[in-house]
């Protein structure tokens, strides 16, 4: 029967994610908040489809957390995270402190001990690093200033855990009479009762140990290790390597007390210059998504409703009080740390939230004896409703605030000084626009490079690019880019909004400029040839047709016949695309002609002697073929 109840809950918690997900997609919500609305909906103050066994679930799901957390610290290569040192000890560390005394104060002064207001305020400082990440990640913003400054201070939160339950205990001892609901060590294992009757110091020597053994196992063990595994080609053992040092750090660090979250990022950021990096993120990558999506779910269900609708003042009061709160202490922090407008909004709204680290610390303190039930019943239903929410205010930042906020901020913003008269402007320098620049610069044509990526901007300068900083959608910054002055600007954006907008401002004030655009998508090149640009081009059909090219002479086709059918093949695809484009709205219409011009192809390469790898003559090396395909396809 136990077997039989876990189906059924793994079929519920899978059908939910499998409905729920789908649907907040269609319009147009992240999928956290599909997951946390069907928690809702199949817990136990809905459906009833899951009840008590929410709690069990959720601990397990937890572990989705740890397994990102792995995943970002892949991202994070060490010379990147130094660089991120002043934000996450400056911006991090002023959080927690001042939202820790804050929300203690006002604790205090509602007639809580000073005692459990500290204990509160802990709990209530830190965020959803699992709801906030997953967001940033969803809407392309972790590479923004502000998304890192999220970042920083996330990081920051989940080192801080350690110290805060450390602390609870100490509370516990320094509370008159304790807590009638106390129950210590309950369920605490051998080496957790060693460890709770060592010294402070010991244990803090051994966190420094298991951090130490971490970093160097991670350089001298953990990689030729996987190197061996690799070279087996056995799928599925790599994907078990995988996963056990994913859990092994993590039962490592959650033995010694500290959180697994913390301890596995470490590895991931060790980890980040391996060569096995993309091998592991494809293998963590199905499981962290599944246990997120599951643990959002289990959020969901948790929110105790017969709770809130005895006390709603009360908890909805806690609510806002608490989203205002850090919100509010977040907008100040952002303005320290020289964020602008848009992105001290994002930083100060995204982190608003309470966090999963709040229900592990508030579920302690009832253990230790700090905390009373009823009192962290009422804050985790209340910190399971500002995780609930998060997902709408990310939806109130993009849609609502950032196109008012962020527009204004743009215009405030003083971009480089430019006294500029090349020939070319380049709007964006990343792959696509590289290989542009040089290009042109071997030619020796000069070019004015604008991005909007500082980080970028520097890097180039440092290689003795000239490159900009602004937002390149301004009339005043082109303008001073030498616009007037310019004969083409090419855009390479990868925002296929921001491409738009700057067609738009070129057109209106810069006629005279000749428009070359990249397509990031086949619908974006229909909308960029309606717009009628003077040229453009999908930005994977170049490498794609040199790669089907020297994949036809691979296949046995002569060389000049594979360099025919692939300029015959772009020819065709041209003229596909520029026919489609007036249909592109009409998905019925589209689609039929779509059919109807694949088939056309095929007989038009079965009629033509010269394009078949079977031909026998050398007529696709004449003169005057060549001389008119040229022509046709230029």
């Amino acid at each position: 029967m136990a077997y039989e109840s876990l189906f059924i809950s793994a079929c519920v918690y899978l059908l939910a994610a499998v409905i729920s997900v789908p649907i907040a997609k269609r319009f147009g919500l992240s999928s956290v908040l599909g997951y946390l609305v069907a928690g809702i909906v199949v817990g136990p103050f809905c459906l009833r489809l899951v009840g008590e066994e929410g709690a069990d679930v959720m601990h397990f799901a937890e572990f989705g957390v740890v397994m990102m957390l792995f995943l970002v610290g892949l991202e994070l290569k060490p010379s990147l995270l130094w660089r991120l040192r002043g934000p996450i000890l400056g911006l991090g560390g002023s959080q927690v402190v001042l939202t820790t005394v804050i929300i203690a104060g006002i604790g205090f002064a509602c007639g809580l001990t000073w005692q459990v207001a500290l204990a509160v305020g802990m709990a209530l400082a830190l965020s959803s690093t699992a709801i906030v990440l997953q967001s940033l990640q969803e809407k392309g913003l972790t590479k923004t200033t502000g998304g890192q400054g999220v970042f920083s201070v996330l990081l920051f939160q989940d080192i801080a855990v350690i110290p805060m339950l450390a602390l609870f205990p100490l509370l516990a001892t320094l509370q008159v009479g304790g807590s009638d609901d106390a129950h210590h060590g309950a369920s605490a294992g051998p080496i957790q009762d060693w460890l709770a009757h060592q010294p402070g110091w010991m244990v803090t020597l051994l966190v420094i140990g298991a951090v130490i053994a971490i970093i160097l196992a991670g350089r001298y063990v953990f990689q030729p290790v996987l190197g061996i595994v690799a070279r087996t080609h056995v799928r599925e053992v790599f994907v078990a390597l995988a996963l056990l040092l994913v859990i092994g750090i993590a039962l490592l660090m959650s033995t010694l007390g500290v959180s697994p979250a913390l301890g596995t990022f470490l590895a991931g950021v060790v980890l980040a210059d391996s060569e096995y990096r993309h091998e592991l993120e494809a293998d963590i990558e199905p499981f962290k998504g599944l246990l997120l999506g599951v643990f959002f779910i289990s959020v969901g269900a948790s929110i105790d409703f017969s709770l809130i609708a005895s006390k709603p003042a009360i908890i909805a009061g806690m609510v806002v009080g608490l989203i205002a709160i850090k919100a509010a202490i977040l907008f100040a922090l952002g303005g320290l740390g020289k964020l602008i407008l848009d992105q001290r909004m994002l930083f100060s709204l995204a982190l608003a939230q309470g966090g999963e680290f709040a229900f592990v610390l508030l579920g302690f303190g009832v253990t230790e004896g700090v905390l009373g039930t009823e009192l962290a019943q009422m804050l985790i239903a209340s910190v399971a409703l500002t995780m609930a929410l998060t997902p709408l205010i990310f939806i109130l930042e993009e849609k609502v605030i950032r196109p008012r906020i962020g527009t204004r901020e743009q215009e405030d913003r003083t971009p480089d000084a430019m006294e500029e008269e090349a020939p070319v402007i380049l709007a964006g320098f990343g792959r696509f626009g590289n290989y542009i620049g040089r290009i042109l610069r071997s030619q020796k044509i000069e070019v004015t490079v604008i991005d909007s990526d500082p980080d970028h901007i520097e890097f180039l300068r440092r290689v003795g690019i000239k490159a900009f900083y602004g937002d390149v959608c301004r009339h005043d910054l082109l303008e001073s880019a030498g616009a007037h002055e310019a004969k083409i600007i090419i855009i390479a954006l990868d925002e296929e909004a921001k491409t738009e907008r700057l067609i738009e401002t070129v057109r209106k004030h810069f006629p005279h400029l000749k428009i070359m655009a990249r397509a990031l998508t086949r619908p974006h090149l229909y909308e960029l040839m309606a717009a009628e640009v003077d040229f453009t081009i999908h930005q994977h059909s170049g490498s794609a047709a040199e790669m089907g090219e020297a994949a036809l002479r691979e296949l046995g086709f002569r060389a000049h016949q594979a360099a025919r059918v692939t300029k015959a093949f772009k020819k065709h695809d041209l003229k596909t695309a520029i026919q489609a484009t007036v249909m592109r709205n009409d998905e019925k219409a589209y689609i039929s002609f779509i059919r109807e011009q694949i088939k056309d192809m095929e007989r038009h390469f079965e009629d033509d002697d010269t394009l078949r790898s079977d031909a026998k003559v050398d007529s696709a090396w004449e003169t005057e073929a060549l001389r008119r395909d040229t022509n046709s396809t230029s």
